[in-house]
């Protein structure tokens, strides 16, 4: 008999998803006067963010492994591990202890961002699961949200801590209510128990469609971190204020909010998927040369928040796809993409950061990394097409 969704399920994941991006963005908007407080360089205050996509590439596939081996502990363990992590940085009132409970938070991340396509397979029905995926990778974008709203409302030195009070509060109640879903509610039955070792990763990387998937998605993440890193100094030649650029790249995550709630699952039911990621790279890569060719206000806000609409979009369209393909190793599958994805965004970010004093060559490298995925893209519709036909009953 086959089991009901249990949405209860996905809402708890989606808290903690969130709340590991709000731990991850803290001090994004408040780099300069948490440095003051600290007495840190804004470097130092940098890495407390940097942490997050480094530890993410190293332990992504042991994270992987283990979701698919024990997957309602090994996300519970991350939950805690969130929600100590941010409880950590209220310690004491220095740098060190910040930085302890980043590591702590960054090392939960893998196990909570991996099991976005687990949550799903184990506690939907197949027809919901495009909807389930979009909401769980909407919802981590929405921590991203979440995170830059804190720093506009505590904005000075003074409230850093009832902003890092606030934010460990929402990581508890987080926790919470995701261990309250899954100690209460049956998962699909034999979702457990897949063998984590490498033979899990060998089934996952040894899948012509994941290995493209992989490097399809080195692209757009690298892009996409690469804008919201640098927008701010690449914009500010034009006469693009700081306050106004934070405006502009707070469009972008609420447009990728939004676009990551609907376009999937209208994607998925009108099977255009790889029609999308092709719409979604092009205009990227348009929105880059426009940003090149003739920056400002208007053509910022344009341009950046298409990049948010269409370009995020694109995670939960990729991770949809893994689920489908991957059944029950689907966690050490979604490991490589988030790996390849943040891997993707280092190399992009080192290659903006480079060119930082020169606008035009940086927004112009952003388009043609985009443009060099379309292809890639194009050449999924027959191996999507391929594993829809042999979905169907």
């Amino acid at each position: 008999m086959q089991m009901r969704s249990r949405w209860a399920a996905i809402a708890g994941y989606s808290l903690v998803g969130a709340a590991t991006q709000l731990v991850w963005l803290n001090f994004a908007g408040v780099t300069t006067v948490a440095a003051t407080r600290y007495g840190v360089s804004e470097s130092a205050i940098g890495w407390l963010a940097q942490v997050f996509p480094l530890l993410y590439v190293v332990l992504a596939i042991p994270c992987g492994l283990l979701l698919d081996r024990w997957f309602r502990a090994g996300l519970i363990a991350g939950a805690v591990l969130t929600a100590v992590g941010a409880a950590v940085r209220l310690i004491g009132d220095d740098f060190g202890w910040l930085l302890a409970g980043q590591i702590l938070a960054s090392i939960a991340q893998p196990l909570v961002l991996n099991a976005v396509t687990g949550i799903t397979g184990r506690y939907l029905e197949e027809k919901d699961r495009p909807t389930g995926i979009a909401i769980g990778t909407a919802s981590i974008f929405a921590g991203m949200l979440i995170a830059f709203l804190l720093s506009a409302i505590f904005p000075t030195a003074t409230s850093i801590p009832t902003m890092l009070a606030a934010t460990a509060i929402f990581c508890s109640v987080s926790a919470i209510v995701l261990i309250t879903a899954l100690a209460t509610l049956p998962m699909r039955p034999a979702a457990d128990g897949v063998r984590a070792d490498r033979g899990a990763l060998a089934a996952a990387w040894g899948d012509p469609l994941i290995r493209r998937l992989c490097v399809l998605a080195l692209f757009p993440f690298g892009v996409f971190v690469a804008m919201s890193t640098f927008a701010q100094a690449l914009l500010e030649p034009a006469g693009v204020s700081g306050a106004t650029a934070s405006t502009i790249l707070l469009t972008n995550v609420v447009a990728g909010v939004l676009g990551s709630a609907t376009i999937p699952i209208l994607v998925a039911r009108r099977h255009a998927e790889s029609t999308l990621l092709v719409l979604s790279l092009t205009t990227t890569a348009a929105a880059c040369t426009l940003l090149a060719l003739a920056p400002g206000v208007v053509t910022a806000f344009v341009a950046i928040t298409l990049i948010g609409l269409l370009l995020l979009p694109a995670l939960p369209i990729v991770l949809e796809l893994v689920e489908r393909r991957t059944g029950q190793a689907e966690g050490t599958a979604a490991g490589l993409i988030w790996m390849a994805g943040n891997l993707g965004g280092l190399i992009v970010a080192v290659i903006v950061g480079l060119l930082v004093d020169h606008p035009m060559a940086a927004f112009l490298v952003m388009a043609v990394i985009a443009l060099i995925a379309v292809p890639g893209a194009r050449s999924l519709r027959r191996p999507i097409a391929e594993l829809r036909a042999q979905s169907l009953p």
